[in-house]
């Protein structure tokens, strides 16, 4: 776990009432159970440092040697290995589990919807978001087409839970801010993610302080960080970010986890200081 030290601290955020909030950082690899044996020890390590909610990123349960490989695993929503799990993991160590994404079936048989799962500290899933914008980008030699083997999500997610009003995202719904305008208030955004390093190394942190910043909201942005066996390189840099765009802990590459505590109180206090989202004036 690496803290950024250097970070200018902006506004107060005593530590008094605080949740921990965890995310992890994998470089996950095409053999299903091999992923989950490592996401288990990396969770284990976040509840230990008494996180109640720990956030898995984006491909967690497989990144295969070709984009199909996912589909010939994925699950019916409610069932199949990675959602059991999920669900056992969080009641095993009574914890909150965010499943960054899993593939469940869809309407197209040689499709699925990558989803972000929820599960309560009784291994209760409780939310549910198909991931609406599909990743696409060629530069060179790297190219990727998500839509050729992901359906589209359709619907905006945003829930209550213990830790405040919780909003959902995956990697690319974070270059569209207006996903979350359309959540409204929230305490924290999700945005589990397996950005590529050549687009990473370029705008992650940009775009995931300024998710904070103009929601003045926490963001919990856990990664794939590394070299993955399918010749893929992520870029990582986990991160939680308080709502004054402050970098609270990190973790650059390689397996991990990062930890923090997350204020409501500070939310309170930085939005009464800084109405911005009362002063909108479009869209609205």
């Amino acid at each position: 776990m690496v803290q950024n030290k250097g970070a200018v601290r902006g506004a107060d955020r005593s530590d008094a009432g605080a949740m921990r909030i965890a995310a992890v950082q994998m470089a996950s690899g095409p053999r299903v159970e091999a992923n989950l044996r490592e996401a288990a020890r990396l969770i284990e390590i976040a509840a230990a440092q008494g996180a109640r909610l720990v956030a898995l990123p984006e491909y967690f349960g497989i990144m295969g040697m070709k984009d199909t490989d996912k589909v010939a695993v994925r699950e019916e929503y409610g069932s199949g290995p990675i959602q059991e799990f999920l669900a056992q993991t969080a009641r095993s160590h009574g914890v909150w589990i965010v499943g960054g994404s899993v593939p469940l079936v869809a309407s197209s048989n040689d499709k699925v919807l990558n989803t972000s799962l929820v599960y309560d500290d009784q291994g209760n899933c409780v939310a549910r978001y198909d991931k609406i914008h599909l990743f696409g980008f060629e530069m060179g030699r790297e190219k990727y087409s998500e839509e050729r083997t992901i359906e589209h999500g359709k619907k905006v997610v945003a829930f209550d839970s213990p830790f405040g009003r919780i909003g959902l995202s995956i990697c690319y719904d974070l270059r569209f801010p207006e996903l979350y305008r359309a959540m409204g208030e929230v305490d924290l955004i999700l945005v589990p993610s397996a950005f590529t390093e050549t687009t990473g190394k370029a705008h992650w942190e940009t775009l995931i302080r300024a998710r904070a910043i103009e929601n003045l909201a926490y963001v919990l942005a856990p990664a794939q960080g590394g070299y993955h066996v399918n010749g893929r390189e992520t870029h990582g840099d986990s991160m939680i970010v308080d709502p004054w765009g402050v970098v609270l802990d990190r973790l650059p590459r390689g397996s991990g986890v990062v930890v923090a505590g997350m204020n409501r109180t500070h939310i309170q206090r930085l939005r009464q200081s800084l109405p911005a989202l009362q002063h909108r004036s479009l869209g609205r």
